[in-house]
């Protein structure tokens, strides 16, 4: 399973935001699951960074939120994030996937 987390991040912003982001890939690297962790620029919106990681279940990627060093590490830089679903996976591993109510 995919998680990507989308960024916006101002040029006066970057220093920071690299910084939390090079904290949060060397806590996912050794999360349990974590197959791997990178951090992408677009190539047509300098401003726009995503954090692609790939987890061996779903349930991986949601244990690697529990903990306090996660809340320190992970939470300031995705509080950041672009506020849009990010857990994707194989269509045949989703199954039917009807929309959640708002």
């Amino acid at each position: 399973m995919l998680a990507i987390n989308r960024f916006r991040v101002a040029d006066a912003d970057q220093t920071s935001f690299l910084a939390m982001t090079e904290q949060a890939l060397e806590f996912l690297a050794g999360c349990a699951g974590n197959l791997d962790a990178e951090l992408v620029r677009n190539l047509d919106e300098p401003d726009l960074w995503c954090l692609v990681t790939r987890w061996r279940t779903v349930g991986d990627y949601r244990r690697s939120f529990n903990g306090y060093t996660a809340k320190l590490v992970l939470v300031p830089l995705l509080s950041a994030a672009i506020d849009e679903p990010g857990a994707y996976d194989r269509p045949a591993e989703v199954g039917e996937n009807l929309p959640r109510s708002r």
